[in-house]
C-alpha cells in the first residue's frame, strides 16, 4: 500500500542522487591528437557520492567506511574548470580520490534531445565541460538522455517503513524533475515525438562530441533512461530504454570513448521490456569493455509500479550481480545508489549499503578469483 513520506533529507538525497548520477573518472595518458588509454588498476573500486563542497565529516565518513574513489557533482557557477581544481585538490588532501566530477547543466538536455531552441549551444556548453574536466584531469564523465527528466510518484516505505522513491505509472500524480524542472503529461512538450525524431537527435549529438570525447581522452558513459519504458509524455524512450537501443547507439557513435554507465536499478525497474536481463547485459557488454561505471541499487519489483529498496531486499539477487561484473573483470566504480532514508538520516543507509555491497564483493572475488 502506498504512504506519503514527509522526508526531510529529501533535498539532501536529491543532491547526493545527481552526484551518482553524474559518473566517475578514467585515466588516460600519450601524446597527439587521440589519447591512448591508461588502464585502471584491476579490481571494482566502492566508491561513494560527495556533494560540491563535503564537509571534513563527509570525507571523514568516507574514509571510516574504507572507500578510496569519491564521485561529485556541479551546477551553475559551480561547473568551471577553477573549480574542478579545487574541488579534487581538497578531496585529495583528505586523503581521498575524484573518480568523477558531473554537471547538472548538460546532462538530460532536453534542448538536445527534442531539438529545441538552443540545441547547438548546449552541444557547445558540453564539449566545454569535457574541456574542462579534461584540463582538470578528470577523464570520465557520465550523461544521460532524457528528454523530460526522472520520473516518480509520491514516496513509498521501503522495508521498516524508510523513505524511498517510488513510480506507479498508473498515478495520477507521476511527473518528471529535473534540475529544477518539472515535466507532466499528458503531453510534456505540446506534441508527440517520434522514435526516428529522438533517434536522429541522438546521432546529431553524438556525431558532434564523441570526436571531441576522443581528442581529450575523456569518456562518456551513457545513464539508462530512468524509468526505461516506450514513452512518456510524448517522449519515447527509445535510444536507452533497452538492450537493443544501447546496441544500436553504441554502433552509431562508434567510438571508443562512448560507453555505458549501467544503472542497475534502471534495468531492474524495466524488466523484460528491456530485452535481455541485467546479468545478460553485463555479460554483453562487459565483455566488449563497454560498462565503465555502475549504479548498484535493487527495485521491489519491476514496473508497472515499482519502489527503491534497500539491496538485499529487492527482486534482484545482487550478488549475482557482483559476481557478474567480476567475471567480466569490470574494474570500474560501483556506488551505491538512491539508498532509502532510514531513522538517523542518509549516513546511515550509505554505511548500511557500503557494507553490504562490500560483502558480495569479497565473496565475487573468492568465488571468481
Amino acid at each position: 500500500m502506498k504512504t506519503k513520506i514527509h522526508d526531510p533529507e529529501r533535498r539532501r538525497f536529491g543532491k547526493l542522487l545527481f552526484a551518482g548520477a553524474l559518473g566517475m573518472n578514467f585515466l588516460f595518458t600519450g601524446t597527439g591528437c587521440k589519447r591512448s588509454q591508461k588502464k585502471n588498476t584491476s579490481g571494482i573500486k566502492l566508491a561513494a557520492q560527495l556533494g560540491t563542497n563535503p564537509t571534513e565529516e563527509d570525507m571523514q565518513l568516507v574514509r571510516q567506511l574504507g572507500i578510496e574513489y569519491v564521485t561529485m557533482g556541479s551546477s551553475g557557477e559551480t561547473a568551471t574548470y577553477e573549480n574542478y581544481v579545487r574541488m579534487k585538490e581538497m578531496v585529495e588532501n583528505a586523503g581521498l580520490k575524484v573518480w568523477n566530477i558531473g554537471n547538472m547543466d548538460v546532462h538530460n538536455m532536453e534542448e538536445v534531445t527534442l531539438n529545441l531552441e538552443g540545441r547547438d549551444t548546449k552541444i557547445e556548453a558540453y564539449k566545454n565541460y569535457l574541456r574542462n574536466l579534461s584540463k582538470a584531469g578528470i577523464y570520465y564523465t557520465t550523461y544521460a538522455h532524457m528528454g523530460n527528466g526522472i520520473w516518480s510518484s509520491e514516496r513509498e516505505e521501503a522495508r521498516g517503513g524508510a523513505s524511498a522513491r517510488a513510480l506507479n505509472l498508473a498515478s495520477s500524480d507521476k511527473e518528471g524533475r529535473w534540475n529544477g524542472k518539472i515535466f507532466k503529461g499528458p503531453l510534456t512538450h505540446g506534441r508527440v515525438y517520434t522514435e526516428e525524431e529522438i533517434w536522429d537527435n541522438y546521432t546529431y549529438f553524438i556525431s558532434e562530441v564523441a570526436p571531441v570525447a576522443e581528442e581529450l581522452g575523456v569518456r562518456i558513459g551513457i545513464h539508462p533512461d530512468d524509468p526505461p519504458v516506450p514513452e512518456l509524455g510524448g517522449v519515447p524512450r527509445c535510444v536507452f530504454g533497452s538492450f537493443n537501443g544501447y546496441k544500436r547507439a553504441l554502433e552509431i557513435a562508434d567510438s571508443p570513448n562512448v560507453g555505458i554507465c549501467l544503472c542497475v536499478g534502471c534495468w531492474l525497474e524495466g524488466g523484460e521490456g528491456m530485452g535481455k536481463d541485467v546479468l545478460e547485459t553485463i555479460k554483453y557488454f562487459g565483455e566488449r569493455g563497454k560498462i565503465w561505471k555502475v549504479h548498484f541499487r535493487n527495485v521491489n519489483a519491476p514496473l508497472p509500479h515499482f519502489v527503491e529498496t534497500f539491496m538485499d531486499d529487492g527482486y534482484m539477487d545482487m550478488y549475482k550481480v557482483m559476481k557478474a561484473l567480476r567475471e567480466v573483470n569490470f574494474d570500474g566504480a560501483l556506488i551505491a545508489d538512491h539508498v532509502p532514508t532510514m531513522v538517523g538520516g542518509y549516513r546511515v543507509g550509505l554505511a548500511y549499503s557500503i557494507g553490504y555491497m562490500r560483502a558480495l564483493l569479497e565473496r565475487a572475488i573468492a568465488e571468481v578469483g
